[in-house]
């Protein structure tokens, strides 16, 4: 187990992390991405989802090839892929117990929106858990596992990476924090929805710290001790 007084900083991805991929929100915003780009460029949805999955795999987002290649707008794209029933979530008392007794301080980073993530969030009855929200716009729209996106996030929050630890269901995305000195927990999935179209990860990866497949449970062990409070995010450089 990992000792969490050598942690002042949680960070935490949103999708298909802060809750499982078992409770099928994301595949809403698969939907709408395929159905954006069939707009766009006038393709069929099956020859669309292709594309969406070669940009995603190729790019770190969807929304990254869309905008090299294709020049989007990308605050319509967001817009519009995350207008999605957030009803499937429920209420997640036992998560939000275990988060406010985590000593340090918690952080959403991921490649989403910020009001998405917030409506996550809520849905979940767990807002008041997080300092704050790095989503792709903060991140000047440079996604993970882009290296740069980390940095950003560093220099915004004030992360000292050595004290920080990261939670991802994708285990591609830890390597840029493992590489910057962040312990790395990967919360592995069966039949994750993204796997296929990635490369396939090890069984045993080098960059991972720690593996589990029920993360309340292993959060639930790391309540017990923390460290103070770290400064607060940079306020010079605003995430909103």
């Amino acid at each position: 187990m990992l000792d969490p007084a050598r942690i002042d900083t949680w960070v935490f991805d949103l999708d298909n992390t802060i809750y499982p991929a078992v409770q099928s929100l994301f595949p809403q915003i698969d939907v709408r991405i395929s159905g954006y780009i069939s707009t766009l460029l006038s393709l069929g949805l099956d020859e669309s989802y292709r594309l969406q999955k070669t940009y995603y795999r190729d790019y770190g987002t969807t929304l990254r090839g869309l905008m090299s290649l294709h020049h989007i707008d990308p605050d319509h794209f967001l817009d519009y892929v995350h207008d999605i029933d957030y009803s499937v979530l429920k209420p997640a008392p036992r998560l939000g117990q275990a988060l406010a007794a985590l000593n340090g301080r918690k952080l959403i980073f991921t490649n989403g929106s910020k009001p998405h993530a917030e409506r996550v969030l809520a849905a979940l009855d767990i807002t008041s858990a997080f300092e704050d929200i790095f989503d792709i716009v903060a991140a000047d729209f440079i996604p993970k596992p882009q290296m740069r996106a980390y940095e950003i996030l560093g220099e915004r929050c004030r992360v000292t990476f050595e004290r920080a630890a990261m939670i991802e269901d994708l285990e591609r995305n830890l390597l840029p924090a493992r590489q910057l000195g962040m312990t790395t927990i990967w919360f592995k999935q069966d039949e994750h929805p993204d796997e296929k179209f990635i490369d396939a990860p090890l069984a045993n990866p080098a960059h991972i710290d720690h593996i589990t497949d029920d993360l309340l449970h292993w959060l639930e062990q790391m309540v017990d001790l923390g460290p103070p409070q770290p400064p607060s995010c940079d306020k010079a450089n605003p995430l909103s």
